[in-house]
């Protein structure tokens, strides 16, 4: 099924309406995960045209994203990101974490945005951020689709090198989602460093409930930067 190309319709629009000349657009990847970061990046396009085939990250197959996001890289005036570690979600909760995310990416940007697009209807980010939420801004706006590719390829190889030292957990393929060979790894081995454990998975695993945390309660995990 085709989808319709992103466009600059509302970075134009705020352009227009508030006088923004700096728009960001945002997005985040690895909310759903059961293990890894949740990884955000903060993308600046100006209005130029995009390169081809941009679109949500999800509907372009691996390869051809990942030359996306090589193209991406030189093709935008500026782009950042932002993680916080599975530490932080399981400290924090999912909202603050992607907050906490969000920040980091948007402050290592060169030049402070004067408005940004987030993708989705939940304004996480907040004041002192003028936010514009789009739902499926992935596929509709072209600085949120950017920062979708660029996010998730980054994730992505992240998660692969981990893959590396957890081979049984298949991050070189499910990226820390829940996937049958990730879900038989946890049953025999159990959580590695990089797992969130706030999350209710471990309710299904008896031997390894004991290693449950409740939100705020911090634990030591292996850093991943």
């Amino acid at each position: 099924m085709p989808y319709e190309p992103p466009t600059h319709r509302v970075e134009r629009s705020l352009r227009a309406t508030t006088g923004a000349r700096v728009v960001a657009g945002v997005d985040e990847v690895g909310r759903g995960a059961w293990a890894g970061p949740v990884t955000v990046c903060a993308a600046v396009t100006g209005l130029r045209r995009p390169p081809d085939g941009l679109t949500d990250s999800k509907l372009i197959g691996p390869g051809r994203r990942a030359e996306l996001a090589e193209e991406l890289a030189d093709w935008v005036t500026a782009h950042a990101l932002g993680h916080s570690s599975p530490e932080e979600i399981d400290e924090l909760g999912m909202t603050a974490a992607l907050r906490l995310a969000a920040v980091r990416a948007l402050e290592a940007l060169p030049v402070r945005p004067d408005a940004v697009i987030l993708d989705g209807k939940h304004d996480y980010l907040g004041a002192p951020w003028r936010v514009r939420t789009v739902i499926k801004g992935d596929r509709s706006c072209v600085a949120v689709a950017a920062a979708s590719v660029i996010a998730k390829v980054h994730r992505d190889t992240l998660m692969a090198r981990l893959g590396e030292e957890y081979a049984a957990f298949g991050f070189d393929r499910n990226a820390g989602y829940p996937s049958p060979t990730h879900r038989t790894a946890l049953a025999e081995l159990g959580p590695t460093p990089h797992h969130r454990l706030s999350w209710s998975y471990l309710d299904a695993l008896p031997r390894w409930r004991h290693m449950k945390r409740t939100r705020g309660e911090r634990v030591e995990q292996i850093g991943l930067f």
